[in-house]
């Protein structure tokens, strides 16, 4: 009997990478039946089973007499070799512990358990002796979706009826009940359903698009459009390009809160919708979204950048939208950029990647310069709208009174839109009521217990709030320094305090805040963003979660409460994220047949930023800003690695980042600085102190080799840890 290639034999050693945080694989021997390369097992490991997947050949290097059998085959798809390849060179990367890359990619409950069934209802073989309104409803619903079968709940949500009227029908043979698997594929998306009008320019961007897909290669292309151009309509013509070739799409957002706009999208463009992974989706829907990811049962998945990890038989395109935005950096655990790990994924697959963004990350554009990625371009918003007119209301001339922020300016700017009809959005980057509660006694500023941050008030909650570790206490009475009463005081403005403001000045408007502390649940959050973009508010205000996306036709203008926050610090990404995320709220304004306007209140109208974001120059900003970042040999032309130190001890961190400092050889030898140890900015989270250090390196040099030789010169005490920040995003 021929052995099949990647199959293993019974008895035969394999090397099986598990989640146990080991250095590297065991040795088991394949059980009964056999089992393939990629197979997902579950294998002993002292008195436990752990879960494991079926990474080669054994290496035969330990005691074979003591080797144990491979405990079980899940019955799930094996592990592709794409996959197990993207995980390898992710885990170099960023150096990442193996086991730890495996668990992004098995981070789906119950998968090693049996499937699980649940009951459908189909049209029944007979009609009901007594025809009502209620049963009618049950009956046209089967025929307008052709008789497919429904769970009890949607079957009666689509009717308009109880569930026990469904029941009935079942008992009189009317409906059919089954039970069916829980894990079932996804509807077809069907590319033709409809045909989206495109303009000329659109039209020409998507040809492109489409004409690299069809090359079945891996590329990257960096889209770039304003506000209100049509980027999405574009790219999903891309996204029908690669379900014609029988390969799936996935397309990452940054912020669950885009999903429910973007699936009305898919819906009306392929006729159904698509499979969801982030944070929102219930446990037994992301168990069948792992599944059918790995066995063709999902052709489309809408993610956050943990979609990345998932099992994909035939991976044909990577949409990364708002490929600008910070949140696809994963700040713990496995420390990754999203973005730079889905054009690895695109080259080892044979795919294609799609950056969209109306402000590109400096390294995008950086690429699209160099010729690395293809670069298309929508100048001009979609339709009649047009870009908002910008302006600066110049905060050193205004008479504000204390304990207010919102200026004359813009107050009446306001007002003019609340007598036409019109939305207002008010733009705050801080949650909560305020930044810092001041004893006016004692001056004593509320921080927190376990990091060295202050507290935020949150007053709708009626408590405070750290926002590093997320620690909450009632809000107190007295100052716990002098325990005098009645002198605590906030000091500054977040969202909360700005909507009491608001208020006050507009006693009649609707006004509605966005920020995702104040919900709940992510289904709650979509629900008033949907109630706001239907007309529901007369203003709005938003923390940067109202920055990526949205679309709220009536709203047509914006106000910016403080142009200059994000200016201040030393940040190296300080200018092109203020440049990024005020372009990105302006763009919000006069998204419809409405002219829009946005104003910044700034305290330095003159400052180079705030001139290149009210000229609209983009292109010269980005040049500007490349040109410093090439004299100073930083990202994207040259190469970052943060050390980050913690534990209990502080005197212990700071031995060891000397040490470090000290033999650093292995880094010298490849031309690299090194810079610290130093407290971190928020030099305790948690309870644990941080001190960090910094590598920097030319664009080219092979740091990751020697990082890993310098820091395995030493051994950490207990409960130090050491993280590597490869490519660091922020410096806190």
């Amino acid at each position: 009997m021929l052995q099949q290639p990647g199959f293993f034999d019974q008895g035969t050693l394999v090397s099986v990478m598990t989640l146990a945080p080991l250095d590297s694989a065991l040795d088991y021997r394949a059980p009964e039946g056999g089992c393939h390369m990629g197979a997902y097992v579950e294998v002993p490991l002292g008195p436990r089973k752990v879960l494991g997947v079926v990474w080669g050949a054994g290496r035969g290097d330990y005691d074979l007499s003591k080797i144990r059998a491979v405990a079980r085959v899940l019955n799930v798809a094996p592990m592709r070799a794409e996959l197990q390849s993207f995980l390898e060179r992710g885990a170099d990367y960023t150096l990442t512990p193996r086991p730890a890359m495996l668990r992004l990619a098995t981070r789906v409950p119950g998968l090693s358990n049996p499937p699980s069934m649940r009951k459908v209802y189909r049209p029944g073989a007979t009609e009901p002796d007594r025809m009502t309104d209620a049963r009618r409803r049950v009956l046209e619903t089967f025929q307008s979706y052709g008789g497919l079968a429904f769970t009890l709940k949607e079957l009666a949500d689509m009717a308009g009826v109880s569930q026990s009227v469904i029941k009935g029908m079942v008992a009189l043979g009317a409906v059919q009940e089954e039970d069916t698997p829980r894990d079932l594929p996804f509807q077809t998306l069907e590319t033709a359903h409809s045909q989206t009008i495109l303009t000329a320019a659109q039209n020409s961007a998507a040809n492109a698009l489409i004409a690299g897909l069809k090359e079945q290669t891996y590329g990257t292309t960096l889209l770039k459009g304003v506000t209100g151009s049509g980027k999405t309509e574009v790219y999903l013509e891309a996204v029908a390009e690669c379900l014609r070739q029988g390969r799936q799409a996935l397309v990452l957002l940054p912020e669950i809160a885009l999903t429910a706009e973007f699936l009305n999208r898919v819906e009306a463009r392929f006729g159904a919708l698509p499979a969801e992974w982030h944070s929102g989706v219930t446990l037994t829907e992301r168990r069948r979204v792992w599944k059918m990811v790995g066995s063709g049962g999902a052709q489309m998945v809408i993610g956050a950048r943990s979609a990345l990890f998932l099992p994909y038989q035939n991976l044909g395109l990577i949409v990364v939208d708002e490929e600008h935005d910070s949140s696809y950096k994963q700040e713990d655990g496995v420390l990754y950029n999203a973005r730079d790990m889905a054009v690895l994924r695109a080259s080892i697959c044979g795919a294609r990647v799609v950056l969209a963004s109306a402000t590109p990350s400096l390294e995008s554009w950086a690429n699209a310069e160099a010729g690395k990625y293809q670069y298309l371009e929508l100048a001009a918003r979609f339709g009649v709208a047009v870009m908002p007119k910008l302006g600066a209301i110049d905060m050193r001339g205004e008479t504000l009174q204390a304990g207010r922020w919102i200026s004359h300016t813009l107050q009446k700017a306001m007002e003019h839109r609340l007598q036409a009809g019109e939305q207002s959005l008010l733009f705050i980057n801080r949650r909560g009521y305020a930044p810092v509660t001041l004893c006016r006694a004692c001056g004593h500023q509320i921080g927190c217990d376990d990091c060295d941050a202050r507290m935020v008030e949150h007053r709708f909650q009626n408590r405070l709030m750290c926002h590093q570790c997320g620690e909450t206490k009632p809000m107190p009475v007295r100052c716990p320094s002098c325990e005098v009463e009645d002198r605590l005081a906030p000091v500054g403005p977040g969202i909360e305090r700005l909507t009491e403001e608001a208020q006050n000045l507009f006693p009649d408007a609707r006004i509605a805040a966005l920020s995702s502390d104040l919900y709940g649940t992510a289904r709650a959050l979509k629900a008033h963003i949907q109630a706001i973009a239907k007309g529901e508010a007369d203003i709005i205000l938003g923390t940067q979660l109202v920055a990526k996306g949205h679309n709220f036709p009536l709203l047509t203008l914006v106000g910016v409460i403080d142009a200059d926050l994000g200016l201040q610090g030393s940040d190296l990404r300080a200018a092109e994220r203020t440049f990024q995320l005020m372009r990105q709220v302006s763009g919000r304004a006069g998204r419809s047949d409405k002219p829009g306007e946005a104003l910044l209140q700034t305290y330095q109208p003159e400052h180079p930023v705030i001139r290149s974001i009210l000229s609209g120059d983009e292109t010269g900003f980005l040049q500007t800003e490349a040109t410093q970042r090439r004299d100073a040999g930083v990202p994207p032309y040259g190469r970052l690695a943060g050390i980050i130190l913690s534990g209990p001890d502080l005197s212990q961190l700071f031995d060891l980042g000397n040490a470090l400092a000290r033999q650093d050889q292995p880094l010298r030898q490849i031309d690299a600085q090194v810079f610290g140890p130093a407290p971190a900015p928020i030099a305790r989270v948690r309870g644990r102190h941080r001190v960090r250090l910094l590598v920097k390196a030319g664009k080219t040099t092979p740091l990751q080799p020697a990082l890993t030789t310098w820091i395995g010169q030493f051994k950490l005490k207990a409960q130090m840890r050491l993280a590597v920040d490869i490519d660091p995003q922020s410096f806190y």
